[in-house]
């Protein structure tokens, strides 16, 4: 099993599902998991993972990401995109400095409303399901974080623009909310995601190019099991959505207990220093293998593992 992260280009159409099931073709394994919905008709960043890469896709799901959206100003649907059916269409009639100044007020935390055109769920059922079912069901405010907008180019009645946000928010709501500032209302014409945590567009591939490398590995390879190392340029190593924490490897003499995930004392480790105390840890065995993520628990004075990966 080939265990790793793949930053994929997923191009309109295709769901995210779709791009696990595409996945799961290529690599003929079944454990694989994409870590945070893109709509069918977004395009841009989505990091999938493999083997035991999967235990964090609920990690990646967290980290803030990056959007470059083209906000339709004079036109709202019922989806708050360009796909929904039209509910209002008004003149656009505020001045590009106006439409500036009322994006900017969005910078910031806000309370926003998920649309009823979402995977999240209520009472167990998809809001989605829900709303082409035709019920519409009241749906609490979150707060979400929009750490900057950068407007990239105005031509009224379409403002493009880059957004850095925390994890829950939705573009076309923002776009949505944007247009009830300005009186004429608004949608989401497009969406391009530019980035998750350290995944960037310039190094997603689309399926096309991956299928097409895994495919001259494998002739490559003539028959051997295939592993991560066999595809170094683009399958990152599970580890590598932690480089923020400091690493430690285990003593040889300690592998059996490391292995078996039990706590560790300071002896345990070659490279220990008190201030990884105050920190989460990269921890890997002798050999360099990555085995998980751990923290100082100061009450029994000891590591203890917050995630494993080592198998």
């Amino acid at each position: 099993m080939i265990s790793g992260i793949i930053n994929v280009y997923k191009e309109k159409g295709f769901t995210s599902h779709d791009v696990v099931a595409k996945l799961r073709g290529i690599f003929k394994q079944k454990k694989i998991g994409h870590t945070g919905t893109l709509d069918p008709d977004a395009e841009g960043v989505l990091p999938v993972c493999l083997g035991k890469a999967t235990k964090v896709c609920d990690l990646l799901t967290d980290k803030d990401k990056e959007y470059e959206a083209v906000l339709l100003l004079g036109k709202a649907t019922d989806t708050q995109d360009i796909t929904g059916a039209v509910t209002s269409e008004r003149p656009v009639t505020c001045q590009e400095e106006e439409i500036r100044e009322l994006i900017a007020g969005f910078v910031g935390e806000y309370s926003q409303i998920p649309p009823m055109y979402s995977a999240l769920k209520v009472d167990g059922k998809k809001l989605c399901d829900l709303a082409r079912a035709g019920v519409s069901v009241e749906r609490a405010a979150r707060k979400v974080q929009i750490f900057s907008i950068d407007i990239l180019q105005v031509s009224l009645p379409r403002v493009k623009m880059r957004v850095h946000c925390s994890k829950g928010t939705y573009i076309r709501t923002l776009c949505h909310d944007i247009g009830i500032k300005t009186g004429c209302g608004g949608c989401m014409e497009s969406l391009l995601r530019t980035r998750v945590a350290e995944f960037h567009l310039g190094e997603a591939k689309k399926l096309s190019q991956i299928e097409a490398e895994v495919q001259a590995v494998r002739v490559k390879a003539a028959g051997k099991e295939l592993a991560r190392e066999d595809f170094a340029g683009f399958i990152k190593n599970t580890d590598s959505v932690f480089l923020q924490y400091p690493s430690v490897s285990v003593r040889e003499e300690f592998s059996k207990l490391l292995y078996n995930g039990n706590p560790l004392q300071e002896r345990c480790f070659l490279n220990w220093e008190d201030a990884y105390r105050t920190t989460a840890l990269r921890v890997y065995d002798a050999g360099q293998n990555f085995a998980g993520i751990y923290r100082w628990d100061d009450v029994h004075r000891c590591i203890r593992p917050m995630k494993v990966f080592m198998e």
